[in-house]
Parts: C-alpha cells; structure tokens; sequence
C-alpha cells in the first residue's frame, strides 16, 4: 500500500517543492547578517514567490520573473548560492510539463541559447544544463 503525504490533500508536488525551497532560502536569508544593497528586493520576491506557492497554482511567467529579481538580487551571495539553486530548480518543475506538453524539443540548442548570458539565466530555461 503506497502512503499518500500527511496533509491528505492532493497538492501538486510542484507547488509542495516550492514552497519548501522558498521557505529554506527565506530563512537563509534572514539569518545573514551580511547587509548587501538589494536585500529588500530579495525579501520582497521571495515573499511573493512564497504568497504564490500558498494560492497553490502559481503563474510561471510570474515564477520566472520573481525568481529573476531574486537571483539578481542575491546571485552574487556565496552563502546563499545552494537555496537559490533549490528555488531554480522548484521553478524549473513548474516549465518542464508545459515544455512538454507544447511539444518543445527537449534540450534543443535553441532552448538554451540564453543560457550563456549570465545571471538573467536563471528563470529562462528547464532546459538548460546543470
């Protein structure tokens, strides 16, 4: 007999992923004592990427620009560098059923032609390599 998870609902696990990911880089970041220019930014995002996640079914392109303003924000930040990976990737969860369902071939080059221009890559691609 399989388990089923113990909320007893039927969330999409994308969802559960993402806001397990928000919710681990939100506390990352408030437990750095470091002050760095764009930390409202972040906080604000991440608050909206959270508030996305607790409606249950997030719009991606809105994912992917909160996920943008975050990566900009705190890219650069070594310290939060695994969290903000684990926030990509739960974003990414999001693009893979719809590049899919479209049709879109899968690691095509032009699917990751944006992908070597630097931070902004970060909410463009599920496809783009690890």
């Amino acid at each position: 007999m399989g388990q089923r998870p113990v909320t007893g609902s039927d969330e999409d696990p994308r969802v559960t992923e993402l806001r397990g990911a928000v919710a681990r880089l939100r506390r990352e970041l408030a437990a750095l004592r470091a002050d760095f220019p764009d930390r409202a930014i972040a906080e604000e995002e991440l608050a909206a990427l959270a508030a996305m996640a607790a409606e249950g079914s997030p719009e991606i392109p809105r994912l992917r620009g909160c996920l943008l303003l975050v990566a900009g924000a705190i890219g650069s930040m070594s310290a939060l560098a695994r969290p903000l990976r684990e926030v990509r990737d739960a974003v990414d969860l999001f693009g893979q059923t719809a590049h899919r369902a479209q049709g879109s071939p899968s690691g095509g080059a032009a699917s990751r032609a944006g992908d070597r221009h630097g931070p902004a890559a970060a909410g463009r691609s599920s496809d783009a390599p690890r």
